[in-house]
């Protein structure tokens, strides 16, 4: 990944709903999930969610597809991967094992419906 690539992918993630729709795509995984399961998991307003999802394409971080009436999105796993090694590429003086994720601590999230329903919302 090249430095103008991870500066646009940053920019796009430097906001808390926008962050919020990415963790949540990276969670449902690569069939991905409707912008109205995405609007009703995070409780945000529909029409707010189109510039959202605007700034992640730009940063290359989600992609869409139509299915019939249904706008779905999901995570570009490969850009994230991407963004991940380039900014842990010389990570700790060569010595990776020290770079290893520290045990997460729960970040405090917007109530969410349980994954399971938002799965099969996707589904649908």
């Amino acid at each position: 990944m090249r430095k103008p690539d991870a500066l646009t992918a940053l920019a796009a993630l430097a906001q808390d709903n926008r962050l919020d729709i990415f963790r949540l795509l990276i969670e449902a995984g690569r069939n991905g999930m409707s912008a109205g399961a995405v609007a009703d998991a995070l409780d945000l307003a529909p029409n707010a969610l189109t510039f959202h999802f605007d700034r992640l394409r730009d940063g290359g971080l989600v992609t869409v597809r139509r299915e019939g009436r249904s706008m779905i999105y999901a995570a570009r796993y490969e850009t994230m991967n991407a963004l991940i090694a380039y900014l842990t590429e010389n990570c700790c003086g060569g010595r990776p094992e020290q770079c290893l994720p520290a045990k997460r601590e729960s970040s405090p999230r917007k109530a969410r419906k349980p994954q399971r329903t938002l799965i099969a919302e996707a589904a649908s």
